[in-house]
This record gives structure tokens, C-alpha cells and sequence, in this order.
């Protein structure tokens, strides 16, 4: 099962509050989470997202679409 997160229009601190508090509630069964995180307004979010680390990430997928991040995860 895939879940997604909208980071749109975040602040860095915003997004890690927001993506911890996700993982951490994620429900069994969920093997992708598609963080979406934009690029038209900058980097900021996406270079985020690349360096982000959660225990239950266990890897990263950039997909074709340059807003958005697949997390793998742990199972």
C-alpha cells in the first residue's frame, strides 16, 4: 500500500514536524509513502526531503516527477 504527504508551502522546520509525526503513525501494511514536496518555488523542501532520515525510511525513489520523493518503507 502506498500513502502520500503534501509538504507544499512548508518551512524546512515545518516539513520535519510533519514527516516525523507521519512516520511515526503510519499504519501497518504501508511498504511507500509519496512526499510531496514541489520545485517550482525553490529547492529548499527537495534538497529536505534527499537528506531526511527516519527509522522506518529505508530508501529513496526519485521518480520522473521532479515534486516528488517515494520513501521505501522498513517492514
Amino acid at each position: 500500500m502506498r500513502m502520500t504527504v503534501d509538504l507544499h508551502g512548508l518551512t524546512v522546520y515545518e516539513a520535519k514536524l510533519v514527516l516525523d509525526r507521519y512516520l511515526d503513525r503510519l499504519p501497518k501494511g504501508v511498504m511507500e509513502v509519496a512526499v510531496i514536496h514541489g520545485y517550482q518555488s525553490g529547492v529548499r523542501l527537495r534538497t529536505f526531503v534527499s537528506k531526511y532520515e527516519h527509522h522506518k525510511v529505508t530508501g529513496k525513489i526519485k521518480t520522473v516527477n521532479p515534486g516528488e520523493t517515494i520513501f521505501v518503507i522498513k517492514r
